[in-house]
């Protein structure tokens, strides 16, 4: 029954994928500045300006996905048939080899023991039966709920020789939270026990396998009455079911199907920190005898499904791209433009159409090195067409024209427009004591005057002298106070430092006196 299952399963994966592999891989523009988040923009710059040899990693999408399966528990008693059950998870790409994914899964199992057995008289489901005289056939049905985190890794979506693919393989690890509730068929619908047909048959010969579990499957219901063997009340609950730590291996194909779909296969090996999965820790020997297990039991659950690629303004799951496409397109390229040394230049732009990026460039529009049309502001608006050439982030999106719309300030709607006025030079003087470089609270107040006054006036500036004596540490002494003035203007009061110039003048007045002129 189990093997039927699995070839149910290969063969409707053969069937969904016989026109897959005419597909072929994703991959994206590297020069597409919308696809990279702001924080990676000064990157994508420096390599649009040729002083940067890598662009900026784009913005990827969010994978989620759900299949169904079958699982089948491994332990003490032998499975009967794989569960079948469901998968749901969602995927995010850290890079164009590593994965993080976090999955729920959720399956029902039956097992059943073919052997019959003795002694099972500290396992409280089966109270009843008497440990001297009476076997029992072990069984259990279990339902399974798993979540987990896993890293991924996929194996071969860097190809040197081959840019694209339309079939990616990964292999992967993770650890989670398991969650089960095992019950056991130990009575029919009435309560009666099976002793009379539990102690009819001999499992002691594996040849009668086929008979007994025929024979156990015609006399007995499907009841599930009774709550397995649970280690007490010690266990970790959540409800009726028991919480356990879990860790898990997996390995799966995922076949692409367009840019936004793939069909994905995939098997997955769970081991939990419990051996009670089937309800059962004691294993029966040939010789009758029974011996407590202390080895864990484990689940396997092999998946088939359909996974959904999330995200606008963003490439496909970096897994699905290869990130040598860039380097090697480069190379076919330069390889082109030598062995055909052309130097035609159809849209007339300045650069050669071997080399050009956009070969059909308006005419009259700037371009940069690559023949790209220039967008200094990056509103989408060519420079050649954009009336307003320089628009700041914050009042984007533009129109056609390339003119943003920035909302007032609430801060400053009710503040009158400063009005130009003719550059003031009735400036004070700052005084230092001894060799102090630091301003005193009545030097910040003169610096807040000196600030006002040049807000009046955009275009005036000014120059700090100082008076130095001919000596080192007196010049010293000079440069750090004008420097210090300089640096309140510029830091304190928004004053721009290209505004102020500094002067030490030897021996040209009171060493401790600083003026402060107009230009």
């Amino acid at each position: 029954m189990a093997s039927k299952k699995y070839k149910l399963l290969f063969g409707l994966f053969t069937l969904l994928t016989s026109g897959a592999f005419a597909q072929v891989g994703g991959s994206y523009d590297v020069y597409d500045s919308s696809v990279i988040p702001s924080k990676r923009l000064p990157q994508q710059n420096e390599f649009w300006n040729n002083t940067y040899n890598f662009p900026a990693k784009p913005r990827n999408m969010w994978e989620i996905g759900a299949s169904v399966g079958t699982g089948n528990i491994g332990g003490d008693v032998s499975t009967v048939v794989p569960g079948l059950g469901f998968e749901a998870h969602i995927r995010k790409a850290f890079g164009y080899v590593f994965s993080l994914r976090a999955q729920y899964v959720n399956f029902t199992a039956k097992g059943q023991n073919w052997r019959q057995a003795r002694n099972y008289g500290k396992n409280k489901a089966w109270a009843g039966y008497n440990p001297a005289t009476d076997n029992v056939f072990y069984n259990y049905k279990t339902a399974m709920q798993d979540l987990g985190l896993q890293g991924i890794v996929t194996l071969n979506n860097i190809r040197f020789h081959k840019n694209k693919t339309s079939l990616v393989m990964y292999a992967g690890g993770g650890v989670g939270a398991t969650l089960y509730n095992t019950m056991v068929n130990a009575r029919d619908a009435g309560g009666n026990t099976y002793t009379a047909l539990f102690n009819s048959l001999d499992g002691s010969n594996y040849d009668n396998r086929k008979d007994i579990l025929k024979a156990l499957k015609d006399g007995m219901d499907d009841t599930y009455e009774t709550e397995a063997e649970n280690q007490g009340e010690s266990r970790p609950k959540m409800g009726k079911n028991t919480l356990k730590p879990s860790g898990t291996v997996l390995g799966g194909i995922a076949i692409r199907l367009g840019k936004r779909v793939n069909l994905a296969l995939e098997d997955r090996f769970t081991i939990v920190k419990d051996d009670l999965l089937d309800g059962q820790r004691w294993q029966e020997h040939p010789t009758g005898d029974a011996a407590l297990t202390s080895d864990f039991d484990s689940y396997n659950f092999l998946s088939l499904g359909l996974n959904f690629n999330l995200g606008s303004k963003a490439v496909e799951p970096l897994w699905w791209l290869n990130p040598l496409d860039y380097a090697y397109d480069q190379l076919r390229k330069d390889r082109i433009a030598r062995n055909n040394p052309k130097f035609d230049d159809a849209d007339g732009d300045g650069v050669l159409d071997a080399l050009d990026r956009e070969p059909n460039t308006p005419a009259d529009c700037p371009v940069d090195t690559h023949g790209v049309t220039k967008d200094t502001d990056g509103d989408g608006v060519p420079d050649c067409k954009d009336k307003q050439l320089i628009t700041p982030t914050e009042c984007q999106p533009v129109d056609a024209d390339g003119i943003g719309k920035c909302p007032d300030p609430a801060c400053c709607e009710d503040k009158r427009p400063i009005v130009d006025k003719d550059c003031a030079c009735d400036y004070p003087s700052l005084s230092f004591k001894g060799n102090s470089t630091t301003l005193s609270s009545d030097a910040k107040a003169m610096l807040a005057t000196v600030a006002s006054k040049m807000k009046m006036g955009a275009d005036c500036s000014i120059t700090i002298t100082g008076y130095p004596t001919t000596s080192k540490p007196s010049q010293a002494v000079c440069e750090k106070r004008l420097q210090a003035i300089k640096d309140y203007l510029e830091g304190s009061e928004g004053i721009s430092s290209d505004r102020v110039s500094t002067n030490c003048e030897k021996d040209g007045g009171d060493n401790n006196t600083v003026d402060i002129k107009c230009n």
